[in-house]
């Protein structure tokens, strides 16, 4: 005598719907989520360059890098690494899960250079941050005076 099919069809229904809830890879655990606060530009004092400061803010579970960015002010814009004293451009930058990679001065910034014109203090300028994992991300940086110092965010 044959067992009715109907429990059998249910319980690898069961099994395969169960597969899928879980994963033995920690870092599958929750996707990036990924904002940008506390963004400016500094007025540039030169008509070819520019630096550009924000902060990135993941609050998910696994980790992503910034690894280019562009904007139709400039002809290039770079991601710089500082340490110590000295400034290298780099291929990106670490966005930790949990935390936040922040962009400022003295530290780890974006270069705009070969400027399309010079953007003045008032002004908005339109910035499209890419990483590995996430979703581009488009962010309106207000361009503030040469010598504007953040009193939070950075």
């Amino acid at each position: 005598m044959r067992a009715p099919a109907g429990p059998v069809l249910i319980t690898v229904a069961a099994l395969v719907a169960l597969t899928g809830c879980g994963s033995s890879d920690p870092s599958s655990g929750s996707a990036a989520q990924l904002s940008v606060k506390a963004a400016y530009m500094p007025q540039p004092v030169t008509d070819s360059m520019a630096a550009g400061y924000l902060v990135i803010e993941n609050d998910g579970g696994t980790a992503d890098e910034l690894t280019s960015v562009t904007s139709d002010l400039a002809r290039d814009v770079t991601v710089h690494e500082t340490t110590g004293q000295s400034m290298r451009e780099v291929g990106g930058l670490k966005v930790p899960a949990d935390g936040e990679l922040v962009l400022e001065t003295g530290g780890n910034h974006l270069m705009f250079e070969n400027l399309k014109r010079k953007p003045k203090e008032g002004e908005t300028v339109s910035l499209r941050l890419n990483f590995t994992k996430s979703e581009a991300i488009t962010v309106e940086m207000p361009v503030k005076s040469a010598t504007y110092q953040p009193t939070s965010g950075h």
